[in-house]
């Protein structure tokens, strides 16, 4: 269920990664449109050798501006170098760049053991396994290595490459860096080979890898114009340092703060101080060395602990939050800093589920590269939005019973919650009460629930809201199903935002910087039903893109409201709103998912993201 593409070599047709016409050669996997094609490439691969890599052979003329740092990345759900919602933002917007045009080139990690899959055992107890996978089937390694001084020892750093192609054909490539070489020393090796695995120092590691060596993998391929180096959160915040080292003068002491700060841009997604990476200047000292000078560092990146965040900030041009309340977040954190905001978004063609991609096809063609045309679903029959709504749900209810052998009644009211099991997601916060749950079901008409996410390993406050979900649905087998799927990815997701009648979220505010699972299931005309915060105050219309949890902030104070007065709203809104327009009043209900494909939809991708970045960063 990808939306991802690449080219024919055969006929030089665009075709998607789900066809059926596959062959594999030379540990590569290549796409055909037609059963023709593909048997002509296994008569005689050689002669459409060069042409499986045409796209990006046409488009080496293409001086690319922009470098976009990020330590994780999800640009296909088959490769693991993302554990959610940055890496997804990440892939959705180079995505949404490859449509638009725009000059771009990425750099990540690759890593081999991806993040981790995960296991549930009947109680809810999450155990971690490596993911495997095999790069070379999907990324050409590059010819080029590089190398930087960890701990006063070379460390050789390769590339691989994937080519991501956008509608009209044109690739921005994503470099993916890898330390599993044999030069390098056993422990070097396995540096890149978990994202978030390891200790402080592995963590270290891998930011200078992805922020120093990906400037010097950039200047090693031949990208040597490049106005613009973006850093999608403070992983990347040590490419400022190459930078500065490759325009300074250590002999002279002169360091041209300013013509490094002209050509960087920082984006925060952090709205607490804790949230933000910063390690010990013995640490940094051991590690990294001594480049730039430590007494310049401490300058850019705090005195006392070298806070990747300030480092970004002290050297960006251009610094935003990720919505427009995470802005006003932000600039408390960091005082005296400009800080402009950019509301995230979803690449719409990948978060459309098939059948609403059918329906927009049908009515809205062109829709694919210019989302701002969903906002014609208003004049959609109604009875087609609902078909296509049940035929997501099917789907959905289909894949549950595939996944976790339950099975789920299509006609219930069918509730959806999928994000990183952490505390103040609160993911059972809808339990609080469950005499209540109980009495709404009973009364106003059947719910069922279906939850999803991983706890990162050593979280282990989220692993027990995990347990604790896996309890409530023991306890309430008989009157309430809940499922909890697990090993929470981008395909799944998809099934999940395109396939549930209502998407819940209950963040404890102002800890949800933006958040996009919400956007995600707008594109399939599901409606929110959200505390107050991140994207969700900017895309809440109470009754027509959704229905609000609690108090808005005002004047820029978050008001939170008590545990007890939001959970009470919570269950007062599904009792006597959400429930009975589902079940009494079907029409009124479509009216509300049009709204939210008109509203949300056509605002809440990509493509105007990356739009707002060109015209207010990249200029």
């Amino acid at each position: 269920m990808t939306n991802d593409s690449t080219k024919d070599p055969v006929c030089g047709m665009t075709v998607n990664v789900d066809t059926n016409f596959t062959t594999s050669h030379e540990r590569r996997t290549y796409y055909f449109c037609s059963d023709l094609c593909r048997r002509k490439f296994v008569a005689d691969p050689g002669k459409y050798m060069e042409g499986a890599d045409v796209v990006g052979a046409d488009q080496t003329h293409i001086i690319r501006r922009i470098a976009y740092f990020s330590m994780e990345v999800g640009i296909d759900s088959r490769i693991p170098t993302y554990s959610g919602g940055l890496g997804v933002l990440a892939g959705d917007t180079l995505k949404s760049c490859a449509d638009l045009t725009i000059p771009v080139v990425a750099v990540s990690v690759l890593y081999a053991n991806g993040y981790f899959a995960q296991k549930l055992d009947a109680w809810g107890n999450q155990q971690e396994f490596p993911v495997a996978w095999e790069p070379a089937r999907f990324l050409r390694l590059l010819p080029m290595t590089v190398r930087v001084s960890m701990e006063n020892r070379p460390v050789v750093i390769r590339a691989w490459q994937y080519d991501l192609i956008g509608v009209t054909g044109y690739t921005v490539p994503v470099i993916l860096l890898d330390t599993n070489v044999e030069e390098n020393t056993p422990s070097d090796r396995v540096l890149t080979a978990s994202l978030y695995g390891g200790d402080e120092r592995c963590r270290l590691a891998q930011e200078m890898i992805l922020g120093i060596g990906g400037v010097r993998m950039l200047r090693a391929l031949g990208y040597t114009q490049l106005d613009r180096f973006h850093m999608n959160e403070g992983h990347a915040s040590l490419l400022t340092l190459e930078l500065l080292r490759e325009r300074g003068d250590p002999a002279a002491a002169e360091w041209d703060f300013n013509g490094v700060r002209s050509r960087c841009v920082f984006t925060t997604h952090t709205p607490v101080a804790a949230g933000h990476d910063q390690f010990s200047y013995d640490l940094v000292r051991s590690v990294v060395g001594e480049d730039v000078p430590l007494e310049v560092t401490q300058m850019l990146g705090g005195k006392a602990r070298l806070n990747m965040t300030l480092l970004g900030l002290n050297l960006s041009q251009y610094v935003n939050g990720v919505a427009k309340r995470h802005k006003e977040v932000s600039q408390e954190l960091f005082p005296g800093y400009s800080i402009d905001s950019i509301t995230n978004g979803v690449h719409s063609p990948t978060w459309t589920g098939q059948s609403f991609r059918a329906l927009y096809d049908h009515h809205m063609p062109g829709w694919r590269n210019d989302p701002a045309m969903l906002r014609y679903a208003i004049s959609i029959p109604k009875n087609e939005i609902w078909e296509a709504h049940q035929a997501a749900k099917q789907q959905l209810i289909e894949e549950v019973q595939t996944r976790a052998h339950v099975s789920l009644n299509r006609e219930f009211l069918t509730i959806g919650f999928a994000r990183r099991a952490t505390q103040y997601k609160r993911a059972d916060f809808v339990f609080t009460d469950i005499l209540q749950l109980l009495e709404i079901a009973s009364t106003m008409g059947p719910l069922q629930f279906i939850f999803a996410g991983k706890a990162h390993p050593k979280d282990e406050p989220g692993k027990e809201l995990i347990r604790h979900v896996f309890q409530v649905a023991q306890q309430l087998q008989q009157q309430i199903p809940i499922v909890y799927l697990e090993n929470y990815d981008v395909e799944l997701a998809q099934f999940l935002t395109a396939g549930v009648d209502l998407w819940l979220n209950t963040p404890l505010p102002p800890l949800e910087a933006s958040g996009t699972s919400g956007m995600k299931a707008a594109h399939n005309g599901v409606p929110s039903f959200s505390v107050l915060d991140g994207w969700w105050i900017e895309g809440h219309i109470e009754g027509v893109t959704g229905w609000s949890i609690g108090p808005c902030p005002t004047n820029g104070s978050q008001l939170q409201g008590t545990t007890t007065q939001v959970v009470e709203e919570l269950y007062h809104k599904l009792r006597t709103v959400i429930a009975p327009l589902f079940y009494r009043d079907r029409d009124k209900w479509i009216d509300v998912m049009r709204q939210t494909i008109a509203f949300n939809a056509s605002f809440f991708n990509t493509h105007r993201m990356v739009q707002q970045y060109a015209a207010n960063a990249y200029v």
